[in-house]
């Protein structure tokens, strides 16, 4: 019903600014229906202390239950009564919300597009719509709410080419997700227990993921209360997120506008629980005088001490700073859920920005899982995508481990495409990932294959028997969740150095300073080999090089420790080709249906 309204926008505007009209006045619809049923209770109250000389907000906001009151005496239905007013009215009614909900239009520009819908003459066609959309809390709730406002915004990026991931993530990810960074938490789940917790997203969009999270706790523990916080860079995300949180009564002093890897709004703030699904390959470099300053200046004391990654995707700064913004163990810890593609597992060689950030993470002891998740996911990319799951809080049977789930199966087809995303994952799939992350244990994936072709599949956990085959049937085993050691992912990168020889064939040796005696390396012979970390390299060495290359030496200088997560290859399995006789005599069938077939053509 609300897309409807582009109709009416039509020929005066282009359909990449239809969102710069539909997207306020549906916040704009919403706040009023929300307001409407205390609406005289808030103009007495006003009434009654401004009488007095007292300011009457506080008690106004308490008679409204809200952090926020409109006080006009105007409805926008009493704005629409009176046509030849209009622009001065609807303006007029939009000064008269508390300055919260005021720097709400601001940030959408409202008078801007008002002005010109007047000039237009579509003002009142348009406020005339809008009044007809029942959008009160009663009619539709805060989730359905969201999900208005996260499907406007993917036709609006549809209709001007615009990428609607960079604005919102997909509920049932962002569900997982919740699922996932409250799995062990159980004081907090607990009904009755009256606890207070906050939550972060540094990439907050329009709050779907903070709402998401108060929504799944409120539904375990009505007692316990989230308290959040976040920081967005787009103004209109920024304003529909901040609308969303007035109406969740939550205090909108905590969502700020920005960017948070120039400016971190929220710099003092340590946080229990975060969210967050970063633009992927996006390139950081406006922000790099920013982020480079930070890193050379503050070292460690500062969000980006580790390393800096390539100046072509910036989503492992984003994974820093949410590893910044933990609230430390003395303080009850933190844990938070990030969404990544696959290139921060393994992109950079020992040494590099991101080889130093995941050794950090991985020697600190932070990563407690990461989730493989079905391609097709996201509105604007089809790539693999994963779910990295940091705590330093780990249980004591996680510690100075990780544990990989491979949930990329886990997936049903949606009836109809939207963007890129193609898949879903159901309400079964979230609570299975969700399930072997909380038993932190190995488990299989068996698919037991009927003669028929028929399939079905089981989930056996390490130590339980796979199923059998019926007759004629098979089972096929692939790994589904694995538990690694931290040192496991590390490496160390060893230079091979091997001499220059001259004319006759004789070593040449150094001449001066320390090099003086010792061979001269030939930097076309130098090579370099990968050795796991919890291997000697000399013992390595002497194994794998010396008995190929006799006269190579390692240079000990020039060992570099690196990190990478190759996720694939510790799923993958082995499917032997079919027998050649099998393929050769399907080849032969083929082949003969084909020469029958000419055979009837040219008869």
């Amino acid at each position: 019903m609300i897309w409807q309204v582009a109709d009416l926008l039509r020929g005066d505007f282009k359909p990449a600014e239809y969102g710069r009209v539909i997207l306020p006045f549906t916040v704009l619809r919403r706040l009023d229906a929300v307001l409407a049923p205390t609406r005289d209770k808030v103009l007495k109250e006003k009434e009654k202390w401004e009488s007095k000389g007292i300011d009457p907000m506080p008690f106004m906001e308490k008679v409204a239950g809200l952090k926020f009151v409109n006080t006009s005496d105007f409805t926008l239905k009493g704005v629409l009564g009176d046509p030849d007013n209009l622009t001065q009215n609807l303006s007029a009614y939009i000064n008269a919300f508390s300055p919260t909900a005021r720097d709400i239009f601001d940030h959408f520009r409202f008078t801007e597009q008002t002005d010109r819908l007047a000039k237009a003459n579509l003002l009142y066609l348009v406020l005339e719509k809008f009044i007809s959309f029942d959008l009160s809390d009663k009619a539709v709730d805060n989730h359905q709410m969201g999900q208005v406002f996260e499907e406007l915004i993917r036709k609006f990026s549809e209709a001007s080419n615009e990428t609607a991931g960079e604005h919102f993530t997909p509920r049932e990810v962002i569900r997982l997700m919740v699922n996932l960074i409250f799995a062990e938490d159980d004081s907090l789940l607990t009904p009755g227990n009256a606890a207070v917790r906050t939550i972060y997203d540094p990439t907050a969009g329009t709050g779907g993921m903070l709402s998401v999270a108060e929504e799944f706790l409120l539904d375990h523990n009505p007692d316990a209360r989230l308290t959040m916080f976040g920081q967005e860079l787009n103004p209109e995300s920024y304003a529909i997120c901040k609308a969303d949180m007035l109406i969740r009564n939550q205090d909108v002093s905590n969502i700020r506008l920005g960017n948070t890897l120039s400016d971190d709004e929220l710099a003092d703030h340590k946080f229990d629980y975060m969210l967050s699904n970063p633009p992927f390959g996006v390139e950081w470099k406006k922000v790099e005088k920013a982020v480079r300053a930070e890193h050379e200046k503050l070292g460690y004391d500062g969000r980006f001490g580790p390393g800096l990654p390539r100046i072509s995707d910036g989503s492992m700064l984003f994974l820093l700073h949410l590893v910044h913004k933990m609230r430390p163990v003395k303080d009850g810890g933190a844990r938070f859920g990030i969404v990544l593609n696959g290139s921060p597992l393994f992109t950079g060689a020992a040494g590099s920005g991101e080889s130093e950030i995941r050794r950090f993470v991985l020697e600190e002891d932070l990563v407690e899982a990461i989730i493989a998740l079905p391609t097709d996911m996201f509105f604007n990319t089809g790539i693999a995508t994963y779910v990295w799951v940091l705590t330093n809080r780990k249980p004591t049977n996680r510690k100075g481990k990780v544990q990989l789930i491979d949930a990329s199966s886990f997936w049903q087809k949606m009836r109809k495409s939207l963007g890129s995303k193609r898949k879903e994952m159901g309400e079964d799939d979230i609570t299975l990932v969700t399930r072997l992350f909380r038993d932190a244990q190995e488990a299989q994936l068996a698919t037991i294959i009927a003669a028929d072709g028929t399939q079905t599949r089981e989930v056996v956990m390490k130590g339980a028997e796979p199923p059998e085959a019926s007759e004629g049937g098979k089972v096929r085993l692939a790994p589904l969740s694995r538990i690694f050691r931290n040192q496991e992912f590390g490496y160390q990168t060893i230079t091979v150095e091997r001499p220059q020889r001259g004319e006759d064939g004789k070593i040449v040796l150094g001449q001066r300073g320390k090099a003086k005696g010792k061979p001269v390396p030939d930097s076309s012979l130098r090579d370099t080999e990968n050795v796991p970390l919890d291997e000697d390299i000399h013992t390595y060495f002497k194994r794998e090089v010396l008995p190929h290359a006799p006269d190579a030496w390692i240079d000990e200088d020039k060992t570099k420790i690196g990190y990478e997560i190759p996720f694939n290859r510790y799923f993958y399995v082995f499917e032997p080709p079919r027998p050649l006789e099998e393929i050769d005599a399907d080849l032969k069938e083929v082949t003969a249906k084909i020469m029958a077939m000419l055979g009837e053509l040219s008869a």
